[in-house]
């Protein structure tokens, strides 16, 4: 869970599926590390080739649109290196500027998936720079594809960018099933050290394992609502209920946010009730959604929700923003319940119901899990390899 959190998850996986279908997946990166290779092949069909683009270091997210154009050129002479390419395929703002550049410069079709939209989020309450707005509306007017996850993000495209609905193809993401599937939570529980002996501390000592625990996965940041998750814990009906919080802080705003949090926490007398966990492998986060009672998703906006799937895919009913995917992946009153407005107290209320009817939680968990295994990353590759085959032969669109 990194700074690009989910989106990372959904190149790896998408890459994956697509060279199994038989498309070849070449994924441009920065290099940034001295240790990293020009090329690695990490399965046959995918390689990741590391580009230079600005200096060999780390680099915060504010910084990368100055670094674009190197690594764009550098992109674009891989590929003409390299030959034998039918397409762009750019995921984020940034390499969408970079796949737009690209697309005249090679005469190749360009798909893009943004995963988050400025005006979305600027809706949300959430800041972003009139540089991102621009790119973004521009890069769109020249997509000869642009996908979306789900009707909802259709519709914001539409709606924030006029974006043009023939060219919108929805194609949902996938989740992992060998590893998010259904377990035993105090199976889950005893995997990760909880004992009933102890309990739990600021620095992050377990407590028992019988009382109610709630589960939050995700960057910290103003998006993601990491706040009303604390104010839901404070206002309860149970006093032993624990937060779980599974994330680290990202971007500029996520230490700032980290601390406003903590200081809620002690407000509002819930901080000794709060586990702080770092960022976790993706693969491991199934024993981390078994583990739980209830998933949390007070994200301000969501294009997607791939938390709310991959824990529905574990079992665990769902409370969610009744915002953007999250309305797709949670069908409220039976995988879960969606809470509207951002108000802890709702989100307590919706989470007290779950936690007082264990049937009733169990019957979501177990709908939400069969929901939750229509969604393929197989199913979500052979719909892009259809795409990709069809605007080779179409007229590339001009910009707009």
């Amino acid at each position: 869970m990194g700074d690009s959190g989910g989106m990372n998850v959904y190149v790896r996986e998408l890459v994956s599926a697509l060279a199994q279908a038989g498309v070849a997946c070449d994924v441009y990166t920065r290099a940034w590390s001295e240790d990293l290779a020009p090329e690695v092949s990490v399965e046959p069909g995918v390689r990741v080739v590391h580009v230079e683009a600005g200096p060999r270091a780390e680099l915060a997210k504010e910084d990368l649109p100055e670094i674009v154009p190197a690594f764009t050129q550098a992109v674009i002479e891989h590929i003409r290196a390299a030959g034998d390419v039918d397409a762009i395929h750019a995921n984020y703002w940034l390499s969408g500027v970079a796949g737009h550049v690209a697309k005249h410069e090679l005469d190749l079709p360009l798909v893009s998936t943004f995963h988050t939209l400025a005006r979305v989020k600027v809706d949300a309450d959430v800041a972003e720079s009139a540089e991102r707005v621009r790119a973004e509306a521009e890069v769109i007017g020249c997509s000869d594809a642009i996908l979306a996850n789900c009707e909802e993000e259709a519709d914001d495209l539409i709606h924030h960018y006029d974006a043009r609905p023939e060219r919108i193809e929805i194609v949902p993401p996938g989740v992992e099933h060998a590893f998010f599937s259904p377990g035993d939570r105090n199976g889950a529980r005893a995997a990760l050290g909880w004992t009933d002996a102890d309990r739990i501390s600021e620095s992050g000592g377990r407590g028992a394992t019988q009382h109610p625990v709630l589960l939050f996965v995700g960057r910290i940041q103003p998006l993601k609502g990491l706040d009303v998750a604390v104010g839901t814990l404070a206002q309860l009906d149970d006093p032993a209920a624990e937060l779980v919080v599974v994330g680290g802080p990202s971007g500029a705003d996520g230490p700032g946010e980290l601390t406003k949090v903590l200081d809620l926490a002690h407000e509002l007398g819930v901080a000794d009730r709060i586990r702080w966990v770092a960022p976790q492998p993706h693969h491991l986060l199934s024993t981390w959604y078994r583990a739980a009672d209830v998933v949390l998703v007070p994200s301000r906006s969501e294009s997607f929700g791939l938390v709310a799937l991959e824990a529905a895919a574990c079992g665990r009913p769902v409370v969610a923003a009744g915002v953007g995917g999250l309305r797709t992946i949670v069908d409220d009153g039976r995988t879960g319940l969606l809470v509207e407005g951002r108000d802890p107290a709702s989100y307590a209320a919706a989470v007290d119901q779950l936690l007082r009817d264990e049937e009733l939680a169990a019957s979501m968990g177990a709908a939400g899990a069969e929901r939750a295994g229509h969604y393929t990353w197989s199913t979500a590759a052979a719909r892009l390899r259809r795409l990709y085959s069809d605007l080779v032969v179409r007229e590339l669109v001009a910009c707009q």
